[in-house]
């Protein structure tokens, strides 16, 4: 199964007043596994971005001048996306941001029947506990230490771990592991044992037939030997 994992970062809060998305990352899973396949795409929105959401992903408006238009991505973007659900965290956020951004394209807006919110799903496996990345990060002892802002490749490929956690930590990579050892173990040739005869002494003879005498009454192989 085919899945999209997208993250958005963008110049504000609201995209009905009038703000943009200034990175997108989308990350593809294959039975909710990475598969090494991205989209990522740094945007140019043409207006400035609000100082509050600049210290929370680190992108100032300088370092985006000379890069493309969201116009120029879109077809990219779309490909990628195809027709498959899309995984995101707080993904009413970032489908919001995309639909704004389509809706200046003439393009129509993402089928909400295709979303996968992580955060509905965590607070539904954590009922009142925190939802966010960072908690949830913490609480499967996810490495952040390079999350020092909110970088959309990065949180991509934090979420992918979330993900499969949330899903019930299938850890398919353990499967891979065993797969692979399972295959080595039928293609090795079986391995070959020298036979160790095992010599009775006298001594042992004499002792067995004490114990025998004492504690065991007409044994039944005496009887089968003298039969023979």
């Amino acid at each position: 199964m085919r899945e999209v994992l997208l993250d958005t970062e963008t110049t504000g809060l609201d995209p009905a007043l009038g703000h943009r998305v200034i990175e997108v990352c989308c990350l593809e899973l294959s039975n909710h596994v990475p598969t090494g396949r991205h989209f990522h795409a740094l945007v140019d929105p043409g207006r400035e971005i609000d100082p509050e959401a600049e210290r929370v992903h680190g992108i100032s408006r300088a370092s985006l001048i000379g890069k493309p238009a969201f116009a120029e991505i879109a077809d990219a973007l779309v490909a990628f996306l195809a027709e498959d659900p899309i995984v995101a965290h707080n993904a009413p956020f970032d489908f919001g941001f995309l639909d704004a951004e389509f809706a200046r394209l003439a393009l129509p807006p993402l089928d909400r029947a295709r979303m996968v919110d992580t955060v509905a799903l965590a607070r539904k496996r954590f009922p009142g506990l925190p939802a966010s990345l960072d908690a949830l990060c913490r609480r499967f002892d996810i490495d952040l230490s390079q999350r020092t802002t909110h970088n959309a490749l990065l949180d991509c490929r934090l979420l992918a771990e979330v993900y499969v956690e949330l899903l019930g930590g299938r850890q398919p990579g353990l499967g891979l592991v065993a797969a692979a050892g399972a295959r080595a173990a039928r293609a090795a040739p079986p391995a070959t044992r020298t036979p160790r005869r095992v010599v009775v002494t006298e001594a042992e003879r004499e002792a067995h037939a004490a114990f025998l005498t004492r504690h065991v009454k007409d044994p039944l192989w005496h009887s089968v030997a003298e039969g023979d």
